[in-house]
């Protein structure tokens, strides 16, 4: 069964499941994470929906390119979750089933590609606190621990 995060889905909504692949990014010490401006300002993984074709990883690295121009390696797939959740810029509610990678972040090569999108390295311990989702937030915590 794959752990659900914030809220439980409502009995009078359709959900529309939407499969994601985000990632723990990794350098010097810091955590990368994309801040999103719209239609909410909220810090996040990088990350986002898989296209029809393509495979978890691929969309990895593509949206890791787009919302903060850098590259990865050595990606690792820790686990999932799940949650429920309205996307304005879609106008669906959707259950997004979310695939966590921890990778390192290897080098900008651009500014974010898509627009609204700012990259920052930050503190992953303040970044715990920063992420606008508790299972972004949980994947975090558990690279955390498994690093001391």
């Amino acid at each position: 069964m794959i752990r659900r995060y914030g809220k439980p889905a409502e009995s009078h909504r359709r959900y529309r499941l939407r499969r994601g692949a985000y990632g723990v990014l990794w350098r010097g010490g810091q955590v990368l994470l994309t801040h999103q401006g719209a239609p909410r300002s909220e810090f996040q993984l990088p990350g986002g929906g898989i296209d029809p074709g393509e495979s978890p990883l691929q969309a990895l690295h593509r949206e890791v390119r787009e919302e903060t121009g850098w590259c990865i390696g050595t990606p690792r797939r820790l686990g999932a979750f799940r949650r429920f959740t309205y996307m304005p810029e879609y106008d669906i509610w959707a259950e997004k089933l979310c695939t966590i990678y921890l990778a390192r972040a290897v080098r900008q090569k651009s500014a974010p590609l898509e627009q609204g999108h700012t990259a920052t390295l930050v503190d992953p311990e303040r970044a715990v606190d920063l992420l606008a989702n508790s299972g972004d937030a949980a994947f975090l915590q558990g690279v955390l621990r498994w690093l001391r």
